[in-house]
């Protein structure tokens, strides 16, 4: 298991974003050499985690449970050929392009050491947004990439900062009591919301946004289910 890349973008201006900035970031590259991670801060202030990273609407982006996303160089293949045209790493917005790991197969909570001292938490899988579909000029991107087998890839907390680089090997440290993994937390997010009381068996684990969705279902129909 292995980083092929470490991405980053820098903030531009756009018309394909709901940021009240009309700025995005959403364009990341492959860089060189040693890249810091450290946690950004609480969601909402903190930013990205990745050193020269940007992050341009704290609604739904950055801070500490989403300071970096990952995803599978195996996917971005799939992608490729249904799409018909090169994808490099970084085209879907990610930070961390893998090799031979199974993001959405990773469970919320599971950790990776990257290098010889990285530690990254898995919290949640990937929301497209307008932005998102902007950027890849894909008709009916949101929904294609929704409903994809090819899954969300994943958001990570920072557990322990330092510096990664392409080529660094991963390993998976650690891997929490259930079975709720980033594509079933993803579908229920999205496409089987009926399951979306059954996620919070990894609430201790969850990105804030998925978590409060979940608490929010559940709640939802417990006062349904109450006044029946």
């Amino acid at each position: 298991m292995t980083l092929l890349s470490v991405n980053v973008g820098r903030a531009r201006p756009v018309e394909y974003t709901d940021a009240a900035s009309g700025m995005t970031g959403i364009d990341k590259r492959p860089v060189e050499g040693p890249v810091r991670i450290e946690a950004p801060g609480a969601p909402g202030v903190g930013a990205s985690g990745v050193a020269g990273d940007a992050v341009c609407d704290l609604r739904f982006h950055g801070g500490d449970d989403r300071a970096a996303y990952a995803f599978a160089r195996e996917d971005m293949d799939l992608w490729e050929r249904e799409l018909g045209r090169e994808l490099a790493n970084g085209s879907f917005g990610e930070n961390l392009t893998t090799r031979g790991l199974d993001v959405n197969g990773a469970l919320i909570g599971e950790r990776w050491r990257i290098g010889e001292e990285v530690v990254l938490e898995v919290t949640g899988g990937r929301i497209p947004c307008r932005t998102f579909a902007g950027f890849v000029e894909e008709k009916g991107w949101v929904k294609r990439f929704t409903q994809s087998e090819a899954g969300p890839g994943a958001l990570l907390r920072v557990i322990v900062p330092g510096e990664v680089r392409a080529g660094d090997p991963i390993t998976v440290v650690h891997r929490p009591d259930h079975d709720i993994t980033v594509a079933r937390l993803h579908r229920a997010a999205t496409t089987e919301r009926a399951l979306l009381p059954d996620m919070l068996a990894a609430a201790e684990w969850m990105e804030s946004g998925l978590l409060a969705l979940a608490r929010q279902y559940k709640e939802k129909y417990a006062r349904e289910d109450g006044r029946a």
